[in-house]
């Protein structure tokens, strides 16, 4: 949730720290797009959108820290994909997402990473704006040696014009996973990059819920499609029956882009599964008119069960809103037994997404008899600065699992 969090949290934690050297002088292309000549099942057209040399990013990296510039092994070539996906009404759209493929002859794995909350569909990864996740998570593991693919998810990208299905996770899932397809069907047509067929998935935020939820889909559904090797999941609501029940009945930190998401989740859940309730059911005055007539555009700077109703928080708790109940718990993504060695990273002390989210998914697991997941608890960590430690852990995981 919040723009890799949020696009604060990445710039001040992560970018200038440590992704800015892939930011300046890419080689923008103005290629036309390229129709496969074989008839894909997924895959409709690719861009050729940006590319950077090796010595780009590490003169770059060089200016940073000598250290950063060990860790690029290539330069990389950047595509837009748009391919088929279905709403969350399950009517076909086109989706897009950014590919972003090594400069190797080398055989390479891919790694599909799901984004972080974003509120602008110039943050979407197929747009590849320099402050935007693609442009620095993105290129720098592609720069080590990974195919990279970034789902922009609905809501951005080609289907900008239907609303996002925030923290939905059905949606989340199969959009990822068509992304995945896609890329699969573009690589077989083209000869920069030999994929050896090894996949993994990470994502933090509302991209390791994503993640979580991608990398579930495909061990139920599409374990014959990939070879799913690791999962990395960092700071996610995977339990979101229990982060709505607190966050209702409990007094919380108050800050107002935080209670924005908690608004955007409660207000797609009832769009998604009709339950058409006014903003007057849900919500207080003043809170009540200024949401009907703006949605998620309000300033919300107190604790958020305070601007909601007795009744809806009453129908909850004793569980007549079966609803929008119900609507919750299709959306946790904790309760299950997961094959793929699998990571969760959570700072200790997340006042965005609580920690008890990873805590409750690794305890569940575990009892299910998960072979190989563990809890990664980053002592004091907030949901931005636990960032870094969960980008590094993934890297070293990951290069451990090859």
């Amino acid at each position: 949730m919040q723009k890799f969090t949020s696009l604060a949290f990445f710039r001040k934690y992560t970018f200038l720290l440590f992704w800015s050297l892939l930011l300046l002088n890419a080689c923008k292309t103005d290629d036309k797009p390229v129709v496969p000549n074989e008839p894909n099942q997924f895959l409709k057209e690719s861009n050729a959108i940006t590319e950077l040399s090796k010595v780009q990013i590490t003169q770059r990296a060089n200016s940073l820290s000598p250290l950063l510039a060990g860790y690029v092994k290539n330069g990389v070539k950047v595509f837009k994909l748009t391919y088929k996906t279905k709403n969350t009404d399950g009517a076909e759209i086109t989706a897009s997402g950014a590919l972003i493929i090594p400069a190797t002859d080398q055989p390479v794995s891919m790694i599909s990473v799901q984004h972080g909350t974003i509120r602008e569909d110039s943050s979407a990864p197929s747009n590849f704006s320099d402050d935007g996740e693609a442009a620095s998570f993105g290129s720098l593991f592609g720069s080590m040696g990974y195919i990279i693919a970034y789902p922009d998810y609905i809501g951005y990208g080609a289907s900008k014009d239907y609303p996002h299905p925030y923290e939905h996770r059905a949606s989340l899932a199969s959009a990822s996973l068509d992304m995945l397809r896609a890329a699969k069907e573009f690589l077989k047509d083209q000869n920069d990059v030999k994929w050896d067929n090894k996949l993994y998935v990470a994502g933090y935020s509302e991209g390791g819920y994503a993640t979580m939820s991608l990398q579930k889909k495909i061990e139920e559904e599409a374990s014959a499609e990939f070879d799913l090797r690791a999962s990395s999941c960092g700071a996610g609501a995977y339990d979101k029956t229990a982060f709505m029940e607190y966050v209702i009945n409990s007094t919380t930190h108050g800050i107002s882009s935080y209670n924005t998401l908690y608004l955007w989740v409660l207000l797609t859940y009832d769009r998604i599964y009709k339950l058409n309730r006014p903003a007057s059911y849900y919500f207080k005055e003043p809170y009540a008119t200024r949401i009907a007539a703006s949605g998620t555009n309000v300033t919300i700077n107190t604790s958020f069960n305070t601007i909601l109703t007795d009744l809806f928080k009453k129908e909850l708790n004793d569980g007549t809103n079966k609803g929008f109940i119900d609507a919750i718990g299709d959306n946790d993504v904790y309760n299950w037994k997961p094959k793929t060695p699998t990571r969760l990273y959570h700072g200790d002390a997340d006042k965005l997404v609580f920690y008890f989210n990873s805590e409750k998914a690794y305890n569940t697991m575990k009892t299910l008899g998960a072979p190989d997941v563990q809890l990664i608890t980053i002592p004091k960590g907030d949901h931005g600065s636990s960032i870094v430690t969960f980008l590094a852990g993934t890297l070293a995981f990951f290069t451990s699992t090859e």
